[in-house]
């Protein structure tokens, strides 16, 4: 904290200057000052992530991740893995396509 002194005709006036760190203190730890990237992703995306979202988080068509999620591979499986249907449209579990991406 620091006091900053103002004159206003003659007289002095304490006032007092709270920075940011100073109005908000909490005890930092590394679990509360850190963010994982799951929950990174789950407050962009939400809990579900739809095939346009993911295409996005890997920088893809949603065309050219839906031909690639039709194929075979390691990685494929993983993130099919991770699918949901809900009717017609298919979402992924934002959770754990941060575990399959190793982003967590």
């Amino acid at each position: 904290m620091y006091t900053a002194l103002y004159e206003t005709s003659g007289t002095a006036l304490g006032a007092k200057v709270l920075l940011k760190s100073d109005m908000h203190r909490t005890e930092r730890n590394s679990e509360t000052m850190t963010t994982t990237a799951e929950e990174t992703l789950t407050k962009r995306y939400g809990p579900l992530l739809s095939m346009t979202q993911l295409a996005a988080l890997l920088d893809r068509s949603p065309d050219g991740l839906r031909i690639t999620l039709r194929s075979s591979g390691e990685w494929v499986s993983k993130i099919n893995a991770t699918r949901l249907r809900l009717g017609r449209r298919v979402y992924f579990r934002t959770a754990e396509v941060a575990d399959v991406l190793g982003i967590r």
